[in-house]
């Protein structure tokens, strides 16, 4: 389920807006430089490497290559590993590198192929939590102040782009911001009642 949930900035707990509807998330996005899309997804088996996810969507793949400069790509991949007993720590720590709210020099694009996350992207004074789901494109423009939650128990695979070889370097803000901020988990409990 993609979901997109706005909140003021100092104030989590207020919802202003609550929907599941991808035209009217990509809509809301949009005045932002925001690109969400969906694509079809192709069925891979659950152990598939870098080289099989991207034959699966070369076409796709070239094409937003094309579009960008986005001369390299490559494939991040989490999965639940309960047999070793240093998953947890490990979840946790790559669940950690991403909560802090920082920029980026280039554009941040992911095409999540199966599982998913949530880009919490912050304007003025309102915060945009995307949850991302397998088929779902999000583009976010150089410079945003975003942060992005895997949850406690990561899983996903997605294709990454980049203009650059070191494309994942963070300008970390300072900002506490994401404690104030439902976390993915929050966002996705089932609602009492």
């Amino acid at each position: 389920m993609t979901l997109l949930q706005v909140m003021p900035a100092d104030d989590g707990a207020n919802v202003l807006l609550r929907t599941e509807d991808i035209t009217e998330i990509a809509a809301e996005l949009a005045p932002y430089g925001i690109r969400l899309e969906r694509w079809a997804t192709v069925p891979l088996d659950g152990d598939a490497g870098q080289d099989e996810v991207l034959a699966a969507y070369a076409s796709e793949v070239e094409r937003l290559k094309a579009e960008g400069p986005y001369p390299l790509v490559d494939v991040a991949r989490m999965v639940p590993n309960d047999t070793d007993p240093e998953w947890p720590a490990k979840a946790e720590a790559a669940r950690a590198k991403f909560l802090d709210e920082h920029t980026h020099d280039e554009d941040e694009i992911r095409f999540f192929v199966e599982g998913g996350g949530c880009f919490y992207l912050r304007f003025g004074d309102k915060v945009y939590a995307v949850v991302c789901t397998a088929g779902d494109l999000m583009s976010v423009p150089a410079g945003t102040t975003h942060w992005f939650d895997m949850g406690t128990r990561p899983y996903f695979c997605a294709i990454r782009f980049f203009q650059e070889e070191d494309g994942w370097v963070a300008g970390f803000t300072g900002s506490e911001i994401a404690s104030r901020i439902p976390t993915l988990d929050e966002l996705l409990a089932p609602v009492a009642g």
